[in-house]
């Protein structure tokens, strides 16, 4: 009888930023020995978005109707899981959404599986974890300058500058 062949395990989460006090940031979550994003394994019968938002929810105890997501921007990687599950080797799918802190928003983080967490300031470069933050913050730094670009050029296009 051939061997069950596992589903690839997919983790979805949320890179959320706010602007405090004029500058921009973005919230990381701390373990006991690194720095990671709110995010989660995909329930079955789950959509990517759906795991982002209740894993967004669990871990940080922001509600979903405090931020607002960037449909723009979707981040979709893989990297290696050494004996994952007690799988073996295992690659491991990530999705992440972008989404902002709505201005009127009070929201305040109360972390329920991590140790705690902290905002950084967003100064590209970063380096904060190789295999899955680090890809992800370069592909949003330039998702950013791509949108500034885009704003300059229609800009000029309709006569402004």
């Amino acid at each position: 009888m051939p061997a069950t062949q596992e589903k690839q395990p997919i983790s979805c989460g949320i890179l959320l930023f706010r602007k405090h006090r004029g500058r921009k940031q973005f919230l990381l979550m701390e373990h006991a020995r690194r720095w990671d994003l709110p995010k989660g394994h995909l329930d079955p019968g789950e959509t990517e978005l759906e795991c982002a938002l209740r894993e967004f929810e669990e871990e940080t105890g922001i509600d979903r109707s405090q931020i607002k997501l960037d449909e723009e921007f979707l981040y979709e990687g893989s990297y290696l899981v050494k004996n994952w599950k007690g799988r073996g080797n295992v690659d491991k799918r990530l999705v992440i959404f972008l989404a902002k802190l709505r201005s009127s928003s009070s929201a305040k983080v109360v972390p329920t599986e991590h140790i705690g967490y902290q905002w950084v300031d967003w100064d590209p470069p970063h380096d904060i974890q190789e295999k899955t933050i680090n890809p992800l913050l370069e592909q949003v730094a330039a998702f950013k300058r791509r949108k500034k670009n885009k704003k300059r050029g229609d800009k000029k296009k309709s006569g402004w500058l």
